[in-house]
C-alpha cells in the first residue's frame, strides 16, 4: 500500500501542498487530478523521495521512500525525458540499471514491450528518430520495464493517436489486475473515469474532492437527463427543478437540481411521443468544472 498521511510542502513561505492524505492498495489505480499549478508534481515528486515533505509521511508497504524502494517505483513524466541520441536498446539499458536490474532482464524484457507494443523494429533506432506518438510508446515502456509495484503515469496519452491509446489502456489494466499500484493524472477526464475507482483533485494544493468515484458522483445531486421527442426547449424550462437545457444535434440534454426533478419532467412528457429519456449521472468533468470553479469564487 502507498499512504500520504498528512503531507504539506512549503516552497519557503509558498505552501505548494496542504494536508493531503490518500491511499493506494494494490491492484488499484488511483486518479490525482487538478489545474495547472494544483500541486500534482510537487506530490509526485514526494512519492519519489526526490523532496521531502515539509510534514507528514509517505510511505510504500510500511517502509519510508528511500534508494531501496525506489527501485520498485516507475514514472512516467508528462514532458519527454528521453535522451533523444541514445537508441532505443540504450536507452532501455540506461533506465534499467538505474532500476538494478541485470542487463539480460533489461533486453528480455525489452524485447517483450517493443513487440507487445508492436514496435520491435525500434529497437536499434535512435529515439530522435521517432514520431512523437513512437518516443511515447519508448517513454512507457521504460516507465515499466522493472514491471514496477508502483507506477506514476502523468498524462501518459499525450500524443497518441486512438490505436495506441487502446494498446496503453490494455496494459495499465493488465498490470492493475496483476497488482500493480497505478497512480492516473490526466486533464482529460473521460479517460480518468475509464480507469479511475478512486480519486484526489486539488485546487492551490489542498484536496477539494477525494474519495471513490461512485459516492463523489452520488454526493453531487445534480442530474442528466437526455430526452428524443417532439418537446421543445422553453417547455422543458418552465418545470422547477430544471437548471440548464443544451440542444445537441438530434436531442436535448436537461440538467436537473436533484433526482426527484426527474419524475416531475417525466410527467409532463406524458403527452409527448418520446423515444428517448434518459438520466444519468454527472460526468466527472462536470464535478471537476463546478468543484474547482467553487474554490476559486470563495
Amino acid at each position: 500500500m502507498l499512504k500520504l498521511e498528512h503531507i504539506t510542502k512549503y516552497y519557503g513561505d509558498f505552501l505548494a501542498v496542504d494536508d493531503l492524505c490518500f491511499e493506494v492498495n494494490e491492484g488499484e489505480i488511483f486518479g490525482l487530478l487538478g489545474v495547472n499549478g494544483a500541486g500534482k508534481t510537487t506530490t509526485f515528486r514526494m512519492i519519489m523521495g526526490l523532496l521531502d515533505p515539509t510534514k507528514g509521511s509517505i510511505t510504500l508497504d510500511g517502509k519510508p521512500i528511500g534508494y531501496d524502494v525506489t527501485d520498485q517505483i516507475g514514472f512516467l513524466t508528462e514532458e519527454r525525458s528521453l535522451l533523444t541520441k541514445l537508441t532505443v536498446k540504450e536507452q532501455c539499458l540506461f533506465y534499467g540499471h538505474l532500476k538494478g536490474m541485470k542487463e539480460k532482464d533489461i533486453l528480455d524484457r525489452m524485447d517483450y514491450l517493443l513487440k507487445k507494443f508492436e514496435v520491435p523494429e525500434y529497437r536499434d533506432k535512435k529515439i530522435k528518430e521517432l514520431s512523437k506518438g513512437n518516443q511515447q510508446k519508448i517513454q512507457f515502456i521504460t516507465a515499466i520495464l522493472n514491471n514496477p509495484k508502483l507506477l506514476i503515469l502523468d498524462e501518459p496519452f499525450s500524443g497518441l493517436d486512438p490505436f495506441n491509446v487502446e494498446l496503453f489502456k490494455k496494459e495499465i489494466l493488465e498490470m492493475a489486475s496483476n497488482g500493480s499500484m497505478i497512480i492516473f493524472s490526466s486533464h482529460r477526464m473521460d479517460h480518468v473515469e475509464l480507469f479511475c475507482k478512486k480519486l484526489a483533485v486539488m485546487v492551490q494544493g489542498k484536496p477539494v474532492i477525494l474519495g471513490y468515484l461512485k459516492d463523489i458522483k452520488e454526493q453531487y445531486r445534480k442530474k442528466n437527463i437526455f430526452i428524443k421527442g417532439n418537446v421543445t426547449k422553453q417547455e422543458l424550462e418552465k418545470i422547477d427543478g430544471v437548471v440548464e437545457i443544451i440542444e445537441k444535434a438530434d436531442e436535448l440534454e436537461v440538467k436537473i437540481a436533484e433526482m426527484d426533478v426527474a419524475p416531475r419532467v417525466f410527467d409532463a412528457l406524458k403527452d409527448k411521443t418520446i423515444t428517448k429519456f434518459i438520466v444519468e449521472e454527472p460526468s466527472l468533468n462536470e464535478i471537476f468544472v463546478a468543484k474547482v470553479g467553487e474554490t476559486y469564487e470563495k
